[in-house]
């Protein structure tokens, strides 16, 4: 079975609007919808459980049925956690529940796909390139090569080396793992470690799983400051007027 856990508990603080950012609707459709419709439409997605603030849960369904897309598909909602790694493991905790009935349920041979809200342009080929990949490895990424010059600065005034740009790559949601491994290696981290979780990689490269890269996609930008909202904004408006 191929689960996917949708993100949707943040907060978007770095954008200053009065609802959060995932909420904010463009032509009829909130970006919770736009970024959900791949992963109802994939033909590789088998369930997905979302998480959202309870005051939403309701919301999101509403505006799906409002604009007549199927939500079968989903199965049901977590609560978010303290940060988004927290969140995806309510996520994964409330899949076992639901399917399973207990934590200590094995989910071999089983898939977890994280995903975010705040990416509203998902592809099907880039799902389909995921799945693909998946054979072999424990977890696939896509990344997008560095294009900038990369610096580290010890003290955050001056330069202190240089990175060999080459073999830096910055990461993309939604990054799929084989469910099992990837439960087993969150809740290691449990209580605390897990709070410095930035990436959903990173719990699986901590934990010795192999996660291989593929071709990430430019348009799959992550909604995060005011140009990205306008940027989005503009996308959909575009679409509509086509």
């Amino acid at each position: 079975m191929n689960y996917a856990i949708f993100l949707s508990g943040g907060t978007g603080s770095r954008i200053k609007t009065d609802i959060p950012k995932q909420y904010i609707k463009v032509n009829g459709h909130m970006m919770v919808t736009v970024a959900l419709l791949p992963l109802i439409n994939s033909s590789y997605v088998d369930e997905i459980f979302i998480v959202a603030d309870p005051s939403w849960q309701d919301v999101i369904i509403n505006d799906l049925e409002k604009n007549n897309i199927q939500t079968g598909k989903i199965k049901g909602f977590a609560n978010p956690g303290e940060n988004r790694q927290l969140s995806a493991y309510n996520g994964m905790k409330k899949i076992i529940e639901f399917f399973y009935g207990t934590e200590d349920s094995e989910n071999k041979g089983n898939t977890v796909l994280i995903h975010d809200a705040a990416r509203p342009f998902l592809t099907e080929e880039l799902l389909k390139q995921m799945y693909e990949s998946l054979d072999g490895h424990d977890g696939v990424m896509p990344v997008i090569p560095m294009k900038d010059t990369v610096y580290v600065s010890e003290d955050k005034v001056s330069v202190s080396k240089l990175l060999d740009r080459s073999k830096i790559f910055a990461g993309q949601a939604p990054e799929l793992f084989d469910f099992d491994k990837y439960y087993k290696a969150n809740f290691s981290l449990m209580p605390d470690k897990i709070l410095s979780i930035n990436g959903a990689s990173e719990p699986a490269i901590l934990a010795g799983m192999d996660v291989c890269m593929i071709e990430g996609d430019e348009n799959n930008f992550k909604v995060t400051t005011n140009a990205d909202l306008e940027r989005f904004t503009k996308i959909m408006e575009d679409c509509n007027n086509g």
